[in-house]
Parts: structure tokens; C-alpha cells; sequence
């Protein structure tokens, strides 16, 4: 168990029954796996169980924002773990959540319907009322009424902004600006309308309840293309067919996406440090790349306000 005096496990305990409108004291600290980013618990007293993710004081803010994504989500009436209170504390940063355990297997088919019904709920344009956070980057979200315009101001921009930063290199650089160039062709003609998405979904964002309800968490919500969910879940793979045939089945994909989807998924693969520097060439042109996917061709470019505790929304992992 770790040592109640090294970390703000007081002040925990305060922030929680402050939300539960009552008096509560931790009784048991188990440590639990969790993401790559944070320290997670699962703690437990008077008979309740809460996950907390921890953190240094730096990432207060990128707890608020995935207890904002989560609350969206849960309203849009989509399973996730149902966020309870976020606070700062001897140099740390928590977020307590709903405990959910998970399971092994379950209905990927309800899982891909599920998505469906997160994506049906609707923005009046793309992005978010405030920057948030994928993994550890952040995530830019001036909203905006033109979704090329959008992707390439909030998404890729950013990212190539980062890539020279870290030594991208003349040749990359200027293929990043030819993409930038090239993008508003790429995307003519499509117009999609701003929907909620994830906006990080892997696999490992996504799970099943011991009774096989799907279940989703650490988002980087936002409102965008509804392609940028699917093209994620397919870059890392974990979905099987009928995952995708049931979203198809509740909201049929707009002809193109198998070429947009390698374009989206420029900025995962960027994250997740894979070949990003050979599929900005690709996609540039650089090497006078051409792909071919589905019925489309492309050449060239291929706390909350921080505070204590907040009310919950209706609805609820051990994961980080």
C-alpha cells in the first residue's frame, strides 16, 4: 500500500465525500494497472470502490479535460467511467472515477453500434469549447465551420510544428508543407458533419464489463469527422469484422474513406512514434506516392474548471 503521508490521499479522501455529500475514509489503496502516462489505484472504503489516476501537478489540467470528455461521452448515453471529483495537492494531480471492472470478452457488434450512437451526437461546429490532450500532447480545438480547414489549423499543423521541433529534418519539413499545400484537393467535395468523437480510440481505450457491456475511456473528445474514430481502430487493429459492420449497419460510411483514413491517421501514427517520417513522404508525394484505397484514388498528399469535485452525469474502468 503506498504511504498515506507521501501522497494526497487526505485530500482524496476529502474531495470524495464532498461529492457523495458525506463523510468517507480510505480503507484499502491498491495499486492497479493502468496507462503508460499515469499512476492508477483503485481505492475502497465504506464499502465503495473509486479508480484514481495519479499524477505530478502538471497534469492537473489534462485530468479535467478527460473528466470533461468523459461526461460528454456519458451524456451522448455511451458506457465510460463516470468521473467523480479532480483536485491538486502536495505537488500532485488526481482524478477519481466510477470503478469499473473488466472483463475478457463481449459483443464487439454492440461495441461498433455503441460507437455509432457517440458519433450521433451532433456539434454546431468542429472542435471544442477548450483545448484537451491526446496521451500527453496537446490537443488544439478552435472551433471552426470547415472541417479541412479544422485538420489542418487544429491537427496537422500542430503535429508538424512538433515533428521539426524535434529534428523532422529539411527534406520531411518540406514535405509536410506540401501536404499542408495539398490538403484543402484532398478533401474537396467531402463534408462531414460535426460529430463526437473519442478521439483516441485504440484498443487499449476499450474494453468489456464482466457482464460483456463495451466500454470506453481515456478520451480526447471533440467534435469532428466521424472517420478519425474508425480510421484509429483500424492503424492499431484489436476490432474484428463485425465491429465494423455493425457501425456500418447504424451509420454507413461516405465514399472516400479508405483514402482519408490514411491521411487521419498521419497524426496517431506521429503519436505512437511509428513510421510517421515515410507516410509524410507518402502522403506528400515526396516520392511520388500514389495510393488506392476503396473506391477513391489520391495522388500527392496521400478542473472541468479546476475544482474539487464536480456533479457526475448518469451512468461508468481499472484503466488509466
Amino acid at each position: 500500500m503506498p504511504e498515506r503521508d507521501a501522497e494526497p490521499w487526505k485530500a482524496i479522501e476529502a474531495a470524495i465525500a464532498a461529492t457523495r455529500g458525506g463523510t468517507f475514509r480510505i480503507e484499502h489503496i491498491e495499486p492497479v494497472a493502468g496507462g503508460c502516462i499515469h499512476r492508477a489505484f483503485a481505492v475502497a472504503g465504506h464499502g465503495e470502490r473509486y479508480f484514481v489516476k495519479l499524477n505530478d501537478v502538471r497534469y492537473a489540467d489534462a485530468f479535467a479535460a478527460e473528466a470533461d470528455g468523459l461526461a460528454a461521452i456519458l451524456a451522448a448515453g455511451v458506457r465510460a467511467p463516470r468521473p467523480l471529483c479532480a483536485g491538486e495537492d502536495r505537488g500532485r494531480a488526481w482524478l477519481v472515477m466510477e470503478f469499473l471492472a473488466l472483463g475478457g470478452a463481449g459483443d464487439y457488434a454492440q461495441l461498433g453500434a455503441q460507437l455509432a450512437r457517440l458519433h450521433s451526437a451532433r456539434g454546431e461546429s468542429f472542435g471544442w469549447h477548450r483545448d484537451n490532450y491526446i496521451g500527453a500532447t496537446p490537443q488544439y480545438n478552435r472551433a471552426g465551420g470547415d472541417w479541412a480547414q479544422f485538420w489542418e489549423r487544429e491537427r496537422l499543423a500542430p503535429q508538424l510544428a512538433l515533428a521539426a521541433k524535434n529534428g523532422l529534418g529539411k527534406g520531411l519539413a518540406q514535405a509536410g508543407e506540401k501536404l499542408l499545400a495539398t490538403l484543402p484537393s484532398l478533401l474537396a467535395g467531402h463534408r462531414p458533419v460535426p460529430c463526437l468523437l473519442h478521439g483516441d480510440l485504440w484498443s487499449g481505450n476499450a474494453g468489456f464489463l464482466t457482464d460483456g457491456t463495451p466500454v470506453v475511456f481515456d478520451p480526447a473528445a471533440y467534435y469532428g469527422d466521424c472517420e478519425i474514430d474508425l480510421a484509429m481502430t483500424e492503424l492499431f487493429g484489436g476490432f474484428p469484422p463485425t465491429f465494423y459492420r455493425a457501425y456500418r449497419d447504424a451509420a454507413p460510411l461516405d465514399a472516400g474513406y479508405g483514402a482519408r483514413k490514411t491521411l487521419y491517421n498521419l497524426i496517431p501514427r506521429a503519436q505512437s512514434r511509428q513510421p510517421f517520417r515515410r507516410r509524410l513522404r507518402e502522403a506528400s508525394g515526396a516520392d511520388d506516392a500514389r495510393a488506392s484505397r476503396g473506391d477513391q484514388k489520391v495522388t500527392g498528399v496521400t478542473l472541468f474548471p479546476r475544482r474539487a469535485a464536480f456533479a457526475a452525469r448518469p451512468t461508468g474502468t481499472s484503466r488509466a
